[in-house]
């Protein structure tokens, strides 16, 4: 299967009704990642044709549970995952990839340039560090803390009612009982991703 046949048939999977721009410009942002990677380290995984379900897919898992949502932050985003493959198909959301890494962040700056995205915004920061003049209604990552960690480093950055959207492998028992005072979790989604063999779950975090 070739990588839009398997993307497209990934996207009607999930139930995601994207345009061809859209699909292209995933492609294009597939292409770019793999291209970079080549230099920059951004994924352990090399091969393209892998890629389609380990990141692209996987990052699409988390459009339909932002509903309701305006404002993303992408913490220790890396190569763009989830944050670039939810701005293009929510291309209404603002979103802003954060990662302290110089490297990374270069990528991401050229990615969000050649991919036209105009909803992203790249920050060059340390997350406890960043702080910006409008906080964010969903707070996401894909690896980059386990939870307790996570919303403790974040919690200055999410809006009045906003959402924790972590993205996990395996059902995380330990890291939810790990949580810090007034923060809980509102549901743990299970998660399937074609072409994926793997456990995957999304835990929505909520101050209490």
């Amino acid at each position: 299967m070739t990588h839009i046949a398997e993307l497209t048939h990934g996207l009607a999977e999930l139930k995601l009704d994207l345009t061809q721009e859209q699909i292209a410009r995933l492609e294009s942002y597939l292409a770019l990642l793999a291209k970079w990677n080549q230099t920059y380290n951004l994924t352990a995984v090399r091969e393209e044709e892998r890629m389609v379900s380990y990141h692209l897919l996987d990052s699409l898992t988390l459009v339909p549970q932002l509903a309701g949502g305006t404002r993303l932050l992408d913490v220790g985003s890396g190569g763009g995952m989830p944050g670039i493959p939810a701005a293009i198909a929510r291309p209404d959301l603002q979103v802003v990839l954060l990662d302290s890494n110089h490297k990374k962040t270069t990528f991401l700056r050229q990615a969000v340039i050649e991919l036209k995205l105009d909803n992203v915004e790249v920050v060059t920061n340390r997350v406890e560090a960043y702080q910006p003049e409008q906080k964010f209604d969903r707070i996401t990552s894909r690896a980059f803390a386990e939870l307790a960690e996570f919303v403790k480093l974040t919690r200055h950055l999410l809006a009045p009612g906003g959402q924790y959207v972590a993205m996990k492998g395996v059902y995380p028992y330990e890291e939810i009982a790990m949580l810090p005072e007034g923060f809980g979790v509102a549901e743990v989604v299970p998660l399937t991703v074609p072409g994926l063999d793997a456990e995957r779950h999304l835990v929505r975090i909520v101050a209490q």
